[in-house]
């Protein structure tokens, strides 16, 4: 089974694009694994998968685009959720529904994709912006908290949020907030970039080499960074906007503490 090649990891600011169908699939064929990635599928609803693909898959703590594909005979793919294949390695699914089911696409047609840039921008903006916060708490706390790292973070809207190892007491809200707004003011340059295993040791960055084997990624291949310069790099397939200042003004909600771990929320306006 073919890779689908990630056209948005190498440029974002591609909101359309052209690309041939390869296969077509009712979500009642689907393996079990992979219904369950879209709960809210219908009957009447279809899997498209295409050489390339501009739409964002779910992952990584952010959204997955949507938007719409179309063919030249005029068929219409409203694309409501994208995921990674549970099953095939590399695969991207566009889970949705055509406007007539009479007339889906067939494999080997070239359709038009068409994200939704509004929500682009939005989730590039929060994406961007968590790992601005990321970097701020990392830079305050590394050698204030006791067995501090980063750990996971979801960049949804209604749910924006970094987590760390070490307990972040409440008293340090203020002082993120701060770091936080230096960053975003500063305007860093937000730089998407392609590293192997030599290029973080040459940055003392060790400790961000990414799992080849966990991530599908061949030896041959090199991890994409985004590079917050004169903040933080971190390993990431996600978009982002040009620079922190394009985040917009970005808000620390709250710090909360459970079993050893730190949850610091974000939001913006």
């Amino acid at each position: 089974m073919q890779r689908t090649y990630l056209a948005f990891q190498r440029n974002a600011k591609l909101h359309t694009l052209q690309t041939l169908v390869t296969a077509v699939r009712s979500i009642s064929s689907l393996e079990e694994v992979e219904k369950s990635l879209f709960k809210q599928a219908s009957e009447d609803d279809h899997v498209v998968v295409t050489e390339q693909t501009i739409f964002h898959p779910q992952g990584g703590g952010q959204p997955s685009d949507v938007g719409v594909m179309q063919s030249a005979g005029g068929a219409v793919f409203d694309t409501i959720m994208v995921r990674m294949s549970a099953v095939n390695e590399g695969e991207v699914l566009h889970f949705g529904r055509f406007s007539d089911p009479s007339t889906p696409f067939k494999p080997g047609d070239m359709v038009s994709q068409t994200i939704d840039s509004e929500k682009r921008n939005l989730y590039s903006r929060y994406h961007t912006a968590g790992h601005v916060l990321g970097a701020a708490v990392r830079h305050l706390l590394e050698k204030e908290v006791a067995n501090f790292d980063e750990l996971k973070a979801s960049h949804f809207p209604d749910s924006a949020a970094c987590e760390f190892q070490g307990l972040i007491e409440g008293k340090w809200k203020d002082t993120i907030q701060a770091r936080l707004d230096e960053y975003i003011g500063k305007d860093m340059p937000v730089e998407i970039e392609f590293w192997d295993e030599n290029d973080f040791k040459a940055n003392g960055l060790e400790r961000l080499i990414p799992d080849r084997k966990a991530m599908g990624i061949a030896e041959d291949e090199k991890f994409r960074v985004v590079n917050i310069v004169g903040a933080e790099v971190y390993p990431c397939g996600g978009t982002h906007v040009d620079s922190t200042q394009l985040c917009g003004k970005t808000n620390v909600k709250k710090i909360s503490r459970s079993k050893g771990t730190s949850r610091v929320s974000y939001v913006l306006p």
